[in-house]
């Protein structure tokens, strides 16, 4: 039985979609982790919770593929 939190269908979509969103001129997530890799300089709080927003969806992606491989792992002989 899947839950929520397993299925990584649903979180491929939403990390396509929230994620990525707006997609023009480029995704947002991937600005604000360039922001943060050029050292986070004049970042205020509304824009780590922007970051945290739209990466949310990348992580539980990234949860849902572990558990799906490990699963896979562990059901072969």
């Amino acid at each position: 039985m899947k839950t929520t939190l397993n299925n990584w269908p649903l979180w491929l979509m939403v990390s396509l979609t929230l994620g990525l969103a707006p997609f023009w001129p480029e995704p947002h997530l991937f600005g604000k982790i360039r922001w943060i890799a050029g050292g986070a300089i004049g970042m205020k709080p509304i824009d780590w919770f922007d970051f945290i927003l739209h990466g949310t969806p990348w992580m539980l992606l990234l949860r849902a593929a572990f558990v799906a491989l490990r699963k896979i792992k562990n059901q072969t002989p």
